[in-house]
């Protein structure tokens, strides 16, 4: 899907997981012409976890983690506000989308708007890193750049925004004070909220698994929390690049992780096999080891099927929520020039 090729074109996934940091992004998308799908749909992420949602059909902003409940006790008017602010984006960004189309001469057909902004802030050096980025049919469309305090326009259709956004002193400032002020504050106070499920560690169950004789073994650990986590093959203490695949990891529904890595054993004789081990690493918890027993692997024989089911809902599940991505900061007042 063209959004997920705008995702990895402006760089939005997962900021790096190193310890101590944490991050909030946030998404808002409008779109046109696509069947069956709310055309403003905005998602908050903290850890790279879903906590709020709000889209065009139910109008209502809705907390998606138990913590949030600490949020609206704080804070009663909390979801009414955001859902107002919500819909004043959806207005915003449907204008957005006019004019794009307009000005890439383009009618019918399916289009998208996405904006993701947001930052990382480490814990230990207190250090944030930032991001703001604007793309249209997956691609990018305009960025802020924190350094020079300017717009970054890629496109040719982008330079008559940049010079409007550049001499929108007022905006600049604005969007400044946000990515470095506003966000970091807001991610040590959601942090603080759901530190009792965001700091917690969860230990994976791991498996090892292998759909036909003829296919690549692999180790698929599930079930982990957090994200700072690792998994790879090795021989001999050595660790193995060559015919080794790393898959991607993947988002539970109860908010856990998942991941595989598969290695090709076709030319290893059995009796080689326990030479081999899957090694599973999570922050500040000692190493899982899995040594190969060819005995031990899981086939497809029936109890394997489900597994794969897993994966694949699993991968549905983060698609659809890059699909999905967008959403107007909680404290932002003003909201974004015109294009």
């Amino acid at each position: 899907m063209k959004i997920l090729v705008f995702l990895v074109l402006v760089g939005i996934g997962p900021y790096g997981a190193a310890a101590g940091t944490h991050s909030l992004q946030y998404f808002y998308t409008v779109s046109s012409g696509v069947p069956n799908f709310p055309e403003f749909v905005t998602v908050g992420l903290l850890d790279e976890v879903q906590m709020d949602h709000y889209d065009s059909n139910t109008r209502r902003a809705v907390p998606k983690q138990d913590w949030m409940s600490r949020v609206t006790e704080d804070d009663p008017q909390y979801l009414e506000r955001n859902t107002q602010i919500y819909m004043g984006s959806q207005q915003i960004f449907k204008v957005y989308i006019d004019i794009l189309k307009k000005r890439f001469n383009q009618t019918g057909g399916i289009h998208m708007v996405q904006w993701m902004v947001g930052c990382e802030w480490d814990d230990v050096t207190d250090e944030v890193k930032v991001s703001w980025q604007i793309g249209y049919d997956g691609e990018d469309f305009i960025s802020f750049d924190l350094e020079t305090g300017s717009w970054i326009a890629p496109k040719p259709e982008s330079v008559i925004t940049k010079h409007k956004w550049d001499q929108d002193k007022a905006w600049i400032a604005q969007t400044k004070n946000y990515l470095t002020q506003e966000c970091p504050e807001w991610v040590r106070k959601y942090v603080n909220y759901g530190k009792s499920s965001l700091l917690r560690t969860d230990l994976p169950s791991v498996s090892v698994l292998q759909k036909s004789p003829s296919s690549p073994v692999s180790c698929h650990a599930t079930g982990f929390y957090p994200d700072r986590a690792a998994m790879f093959w090795r021989k001999d203490g050595q660790e193995l690049h060559d015919n080794v695949d790393p898959g991607e990891m993947l988002p539970n529904h109860d908010g856990s992780f998942q991941m595989s890595v598969d290695l090709d054993l076709s030319s290893v004789p059995a009796e080689d096999w326990k030479k081999y081990q899957c090694v599973f690493q999570l922050s500040g918890v000692k190493d899982i080891v899995n040594i190969l027993d060819k005995a031990k692997v899981r086939t497809n024989n029936g109890d394997l099927s489900h597994i794969y089911i897993i994966v694949a809902v699993a991968g549905l599940a983060l698609a659809l929520i890059a699909v999905i991505g967008a959403v107007v900061y909680k404290k932002k007042k003003a909201k974004c020039p015109q294009l």
